[in-house]
């Protein structure tokens, strides 16, 4: 079971600053939490537990404040600050279900830009944090900022996560310290340092679904958060600031084509992210006459695939074989799911043709395992499943069954159609007796791991942006693409294997702060 994350900055006001001189670098930042909550809720509620975890509170309320605290105290080790950095924190009964939830939310509230100063972006907008840090001051203090106690970051927290019947029921916050977090329970202390993240630096203040920058006039006084300067398009070799605004909206959504270029993310990647990136490379031949002779070229197209969570994973050893594509037939009374799908076993003349080939199917109807374990029961050698949904990048293939022992990748509902009208094309070739004879095109296919490119990363060795397609408001742009491995700790969704770490060898999060001014 998983839980949704929605994460957006809270924009409050915009200021421009000169950088005075003199601010020095601490070995610690001191952040705070500001308890905002009411009596007997969120941090103040009064309902007894036990310790846990290193966690002494006896109370849920004291818990929580802790975690907060803990969480605060492990980013402030890792960043300098002579100015106190406050997170306006409240527990609220957020947006949930029976089986999704938002766990919480937090960004900053004020964003500042420089027009004068050494060792900054000039015209580029700070949260208000690392403006803290630059300037060597709190910039946001209690008295020119009433309603909201001078904090730099706003951050809300589900309170009814796993204590409502209609909000995960049993999977609620686990709120120890030491990691060690029970099945079904979600680790309070990475979110918190996740979302705090995002109200330290890690987002943009770029409207991805317009590509408008801050204040959105779609004037000259527009201007890119520092976060911009280091996002990069590879379709277009632009970096964002120097976009146009429809031309960052295209990007948002351009599925792993888009990087982060800053000096110390790159110095970190190879100490982070795994080699090998999943492929699936097609090839076919086309004759044409060069001054009257017939001669065979040489076709090839490479496409982002998700790879399996069940059967033989991918490695660098090739694995090819001609793509056969399962045509769909409706349901009948013998294949009531019908055949196209792969939900039925396939019958002996059909299954035929997919001994010792690579088939192409569609999502759809049933699960993954079900249609890949028909397709290996054909004799096949490998799946690929086609989208059926537009949208990218291609989503891994999830389930499990010991029983499969093929690989098996999805593609993209394009990508799928682009190999299906490869594999739906003929031509007309003379045999030996002269007669004209109509043939179908025939499509290899070649699936394996680039050890040459890390995982998450692009060929050129920079972190992915996360820029699904279509756009995902508060989680586009402002993560670490979902493809990295290991996992990283500003992904859009809180993977289970994450340690307290925000810094290499186990992440990249510390190492995208120091690019950006911290």
């Amino acid at each position: 079971m998983t839980a949704n994350l929605i994460k957006r900055g809270l924009v409050a006001a915009a200021a421009t600053l000169a950088l005075g001189v003199g601010a020095q670098a601490h070995a610690a930042a001191a952040i705070n939490i500001i308890n905002a909550d009411g009596a007997n809720e969120g941090f103040n509620d009064p309902t007894p537990v036990a310790p846990v975890g290193g966690n002494m509170g006896t109370t849920l309320g004291q818990q929580r404040l802790n975690a907060f605290a803990y969480a605060a105290s492990l980013w402030g080790a890792k960043l300098d600050s002579a100015a106190p950095i406050d997170v306006l924190a409240t527990f609220d009964p957020l947006t949930c279900t029976a089986t999704s939830a938002v766990l919480g939310s937090a960004g900053p509230r004020f964003i500042f830009n420089f027009d004068s100063g050494d060792g900054v972006f000039l015209n580029a907008w700070y949260h208000a944090s690392l403006t803290n840090k630059l300037v060597g001051e709190d910039v946001v203090t209690a008295a020119d900022d009433p309603g909201g106690a001078g904090a730099e970051i706003r951050a809300r927290f589900n309170s009814r996560l796993g204590l409502a019947a209609n909000c995960l029921p049993g999977g609620g916050f686990y709120l120890g310290l030491d990691n060690a977090v029970p099945p079904g329970q979600t680790n309070l202390v990475v979110v918190l340092l996740h979302e705090f993240g995002h109200g330290l630096g890690f987002s943009t203040v770029t409207d991805g679904g317009s590509g408008l920058q801050f204040p959105y006039t779609g004037t000259a006084e527009d201007l890119p958060a520092v976060y911009d300067l280091f996002v990069r398009d590879n379709t277009t070799g632009k970096q964002w600031p120097a976009m146009t605004d429809a031309e960052r909206a295209a990007s948002a959504v351009n599925p792993r084509n888009v990087v982060w270029t800053g000096a110390n993310v790159a110095a970190d990647v190879p100490l982070v992210l795994q080699p090998g990136t999943p492929y699936l490379e097609v090839e076919w031949e086309v004759e044409t006459k060069v001054n009257g002779r017939e001669v065979e070229q040489e076709f090839k197209e490479r496409y982002q695939v998700g790879a399996a969570s069940f059967g033989a994973p991918l490695t660098a050893e090739d694995l090819e074989g001609k793509i056969v594509q399962l045509i769909d037939q409706p349901a009948s009374a013998t294949t009531p799911l019908g055949v196209g799908l792969a939900c039925s076993p396939l019958d002996a003349a059909t299954a035929l043709r997919f001994l010792g080939k690579v088939a192409l199917i569609d999502r759809g109807t049933c699960g993954f395992t079900v249609k890949v374990k028909n397709l290996q029961d054909a004799g096949a050698r490998a799946v690929i499943v086609a989208d059926n949904v537009a949208g990218g990048p291609p989503a891994g293939l999830g389930g499990a069954d010991p029983l499969i022992t093929i690989p098996s990748v999805r593609v993209t509902l394009a990508d799928g159609n682009r190999i299906k009208t490869l594999l739906q094309t003929t031509y007309t070739e003379r045999d030996k007796k002269g007669r004209l004879k109509t043939k179908t095109r025939e499509v290899e296919a070649e699936l394996a791991l680039d050890l040459a490119v890390r995982s998450g990363a692009d060929a050129a060795g920079r972190a992915m942006i996360y820029t699904p397609n279509p756009i995902q408001p508060g989680s586009s742009v402002s993560h670490w693409d979902t493809s990295a491995t290991r996992n990283l700790l500003m992904e859009p969704a809180i993977n289970t294997d994450l340690t307290q770490s925000v810094e290499a060898p186990a992440d990249l999060t510390l190492a995208m702060f120091r690019d950006i001014g911290w």
